[in-house]
């Protein structure tokens, strides 16, 4: 899954599977026990999130500059990050989000950034498949309204 999603948002070769997983497991180390699986399903899509966003801030940091490109959600989960800009573009529209509507953003950390299947998100978050994707879809229509704002008109 580490690889997938590593590939996914174009992390490239400065940040291998490998690493990925380790910084996720240090990082769910330190979070403390779980309560039970769900617990640690959520744990780990944040703990991805956060692990890719800090690599593309750091990279970015490296690179200073660079277009700014479009970032898209879609249900067949098949799309990259293109950029570091990209990625960080939605790490904070997704916190946006989550000002709004926490189980909104929780539905995208665990299907766009750990790459969970919509029975793997309902697991994870106690819901039903059908209100994951519903939330789904309305977590992708708000979080293309913020980015249009972003990136001016998304494709």
């Amino acid at each position: 899954m580490a690889h997938r999603e590593r590939t996914r948002v174009g992390a490239g070769e400065t940040l291998r599977t490998t690493a990925l997983v380790n910084v996720a497991y240090l990082k769910l180390r330190r979070s403390g026990s779980f309560n039970d699986d769900a617990h640690f399903m959520r744990t780990a899509a944040m703990a991805m999130r956060q692990a890719l966003v800090n690599h593309a801030v750091q990279r970015r940091a490296e690179k200073r500059g660079g277009g700014a490109a479009d970032i898209a959600l879609d249900a067949g989960m098949d799309v990259a990050a293109r950029d570091d800009q990209s990625l960080l573009a939605l790490h904070d529209a997704l916190d946006a989000l989550s000002q709004h509507a926490p189980r909104l953003a929780q539905v995208v950390e665990c299907k766009y950034f750990a790459g969970y299947s919509d029975a793997e998100t309902a697991h994870a978050l106690g819901l039903s498949e059908r209100t994951v994707r519903r939330d789904w879809t309305l977590a992708r229509a708000w979080l293309h309204r913020s980015l249009q704002g972003a990136f001016g008109s998304p494709s």
